[in-house]
C-alpha cells in the first residue's frame, strides 16, 4: 500500500497489549489494539494510537490457599516512555484536570500516545490508576473523558493532522462530542457539526452481548462534566437515556464494523432498532505474525522441514513454563489441550468436565492433559467461581489438569505455540472473534472449536482442525450446553484423540494445512488493508 494515498488515522483504544511487561492491557481487546499498531508500522500506514497510561494496569490475579482467585495491584514505572512535553486540560466534575501525554514506539509499533493524570501535586491520579478497576461508575466516565476528549485535545496540541478517527469499542465515543464541540465553536449548528463529525469517524464494535455494552445515566454524565458543551437533549439523541456508548459510536460514525463475518450478522441484529446508525460490516480480526508465530515453526513450514520436531521443541518449552509456574509435571508425549480465555460464563471453560463418566478415564490415565489460564474481572464473582472450579479440577486430576494463574501475554504465547490442540467452546454466537485460535493455528496447533467467531471462516473440518457441532444455536442455554457438550465429546474422543495417538502422519499434515490456511488470511497486513479499503478510505 502506498503511504501517500492513505488517509491519516488516529486509533483510540482503552488498552494496548504490546508486551507482557507493559501493563496497558486486560485481554483480547488490548491484544488486538497492540497488534493493530504493530501491523500499521510494518506496512508504513500513517496511523497513531491514542490511549491511557495505566499506573497499575489490570489486576494481577493469583490463586489463594482456598483455591479462590484474589486481585493485587502494583504501581508500575516505565522509564522508556518519551515525554512529549504536552499537557492538555479536561473538565471532570467541574474541575480542570491536567493530562500529561507520553509516547512510545518501543515495541515495533507506530507512535502510541498515552494520557496520564497521575502528576506531581495533582489529586487526580485515581483516574488513570486501574484499567477496568471500578465497573461502569464515576471512575470509568472520568477515564472516558480523558481518553476521548483528552485524546482529541492531545492530537491538536501535538500538531498531528488526522483525517479519520477510529474508535476501537465504545470507550472513545466522547472523542466525537469533542469534535462536535470544536465545530460548534467555529460557528456550525449542532446538526451540521454532528453531520461533519460523522464523515471523519469510524467505529468497531466487539461485545455481542447487549448487557455487556456500557451505558451511563445522563445525570451521571452531566455530574462528571461529560456533556462538554452539548446539551442534555443533544446527548440523548446521540446515545439514548441511559447513554449507551455503543449506540453513540454507531450514530457518530459514517461506517462501523464487527470483528468477524458471523459477528457482523449478530451485531446488525442486536442493534437493528437503533435509528440513524451506521451499517455494520464485517472485518475479521487478525494477529501480528512476528509477535505470535514462532520463527522455528514458520521456518520448518517454509523449508519443508520437520514440523513435528519443531512442535515438540515448543511443547517442551511450554511444559517447562508449566512446571515453573505451577509445579505440575506434564508428559510431552501425551496429548496436551490448551484453553485460555477470560473467565466468563458464555465461554464455558468447564464444558469439557460436564460428563465426568466420559472424560475422567482419559484424565486419570493421562491420555488427555488440559492446561487452562485466564482472569476474571475483579468485580465478577461468577467469573471468579469459574476459575475456582478449574482450580478444583486441577486438584482432582493432578498431573492431567493445570490452571496457570495470572494469565498474560507470555503465557498466551507459550500456550498457543506449545499445545497440541486449541479448545474453544463458547455459546454461539457470543464469541465476537477469538484471536487466540488464530495464534494457535499459525503455529500448527490444531483448533477444535464450535463454529463461532473467526473459525467458520477458516475451518476445513478434518483438514486444518475440527469443528464441534454444526453451528447449532438455541435461546435456551441448557439445551445449547447439552447439545454442544455431546458434540465436544464426540469430536474430541472419536476424532482428535485417535488421530493424535494412531495417525501421526495425518496429524502433521493437518498442522501444515493449518499454517497454510491461516498465516496470510489472518495476518494484520490483510486486516489493515481491509480497514483502509472498507472503512478509512472514502
Amino acid at each position: 500500500m502506498s503511504e501517500r494515498q492513505l488517509p491519516t488515522v488516529a486509533y483510540f483504544s482503552m488498552e494496548y497489549g504490546l508486551h507482557s511487561d507493559f501493563k496497558m492491557y486486560a485481554g483480547g481487546l488490548g491484544i488486538l489494539a497492540g497488534d493493530f499498531i504493530k501491523g500499521a508500522k510494518d506496512i508504513g500506514a500513517p496511523l497513531v494510537g491514542i490511549g491511557i497510561k495505566w499506573k497499575q494496569g489490570y489486576t494481577d490475579q493469583r490463586i489463594g490457599e482456598d483455591g479462590r482467585p484474589y486481585d493485587t495491584f502494583t504501581d508500575h514505572d516505565y522509564e522508556f516512555l518519551e515525554d512529549t512535553g504536552v499537557t492538555v486540560m479536561v473538565t471532570i466534575k467541574n474541575a480542570e484536570v491536567p493530562c500529561k501525554v507520553w509516547k512510545t514506539e518501543r515495541f515495533g509499533n507506530n507512535p502510541l500516545y498515552l494520557l496520564d493524570t497521575d502528576l506531581p501535586g495533582s489529586n487526580n491520579g485515581w483516574i488513570t490508576a486501574r484499567l477496568y478497576g471500578g465497573g461502569f461508575g464515576e471512575e470509568r466516565i472520568a477515564q472516558e473523558i480523558v481518553l476521548g476528549i483528552g485524546g482529541v485535545k492531545a492530537l491538536r496540541a501535538l500538531g498531528l493532522p488526522v483525517e479519520v478517527y477510529h474508535f476501537n469499542e465504545g470507550h472513545a465515543a466522547l472523542a466525537a462530542t469533542e469534535l462536535i464541540r470544536e465545530k460548534m465553536q467555529a460557528g456550525l449548528t449542532f446538526e451540521s457539526a454532528w453531520r461533519d463529525t460523522r464523515e471523519t469517524v469510524v467505529f468497531t464494535t466487539h461485545t455481542p452481548v447487549k448487557e455487556g455494552n456500557e451505558a451511563h445515566a445522563l445525570e451521571a454524565l452531566e455530574a462528571m462534566s461529560a456533556f462538554n458543551g452539548i446539551t442534555r437533549d443533544q446527548m440523548e439523541r446521540i446515545g439514548g437515556n441511559p447513554f449507551n456508548m455503543t449506540v453513540a459510536g454507531l450514530r457518530l460514525a459514517r461506517r462501523a464494523n464487527a470483528v468477524a463475518a458471523l459477528h457482523a450478522e449478530t451485531a446488525n441484529r442486536m442493534w437493528k432498532e437503533v435509528s440513524g446508525r451506521a451499517e455494520i460490516i464485517g472485518i475479521t480480526n487478525a494477529i501480528h505474525l512476528p509477535t505470535w508465530a514462532d520463527s522455528r515453526m514458520l521456518r520448518a513450514y517454509e523449508e519443508g522441514g520437520d514440523l513435528w520436531a519443531a512442535h515438540m521443541e515448543l511443547k517442551r518449552e511450554l511444559i517447562d513454563l508449566i512446571r515453573e509456574r505451577s509445579g505440575a509435571e506434564l508428559d510431552p508425549e501425551r496429548l496436551l489441550i490448551g484453553f485460555s480465555r477470560r473467565a466468563a460464563p458464555y465461554k464455558r471453560s468447564d464444558l469439557i468436565f460436564s460428563r465426568p463418566d466420559l472424560i475422567a478415564p482419559y484424565l486419570e490415565s493421562g491420555r488427555i492433559q488440559l492446561v487452562f489460564s485466564g482472569k476474571a474481572h475483579p468485580n465478577d464473582e461468577t467469573g471468579k467461581q469459574i476459575v475456582s472450579n478449574l482450580v478444583a479440577m486441577m486438584k482432582q486430576y493432578p498431573g492431567s489438569v493445570v490452571f496457570l494463574e495470572n494469565y498474560d501475554m507470555t503465557i498466551g504465547a507459550k500456550l498457543t505455540r506449545g499445545a497440541d490442540v486449541w479448545l474453544n467452546n463458547p455459546r454461539r454466537p457470543l464469541e465476537a472473534s477469538g484471536t487466540s485460535g488464530m495464534k494457535a493455528a499459525v503455529n500448527g496447533v490444531l483448533n477444535c472449536s464450535v463454529l463461532d467467531g473467526w473459525w467458520p471462516e477458516a475451518c476445513l473440518d478434518g483438514e486444518n482442525g475440527w469443528q464441534i457441532g454444526g453451528g447449532f444455536e438455541s435461546a435456551d442455554p441448557g439445551e445449547l450446553d447439552r447439545h454442544d457438550g455431546e458434540a465436544l465429546y464426540d469430536t474430541l474422543l472419536q476424532r482428535v484423540v485417535p488421530t493424535y495417538y494412531e495417525d501421526r502422519p495425518r496429524w502433521v499434515q493437518m498442522m501444515r494445512r493449518s499454517i497454510e490456511t491461516t498465516r496470510e488470511a489472518f495476518s494484520t497486513q490483510r486486516m489493515l488493508e481491509e480497514y483502509y479499503r472498507k472503512l478509512y478510505m472514502r
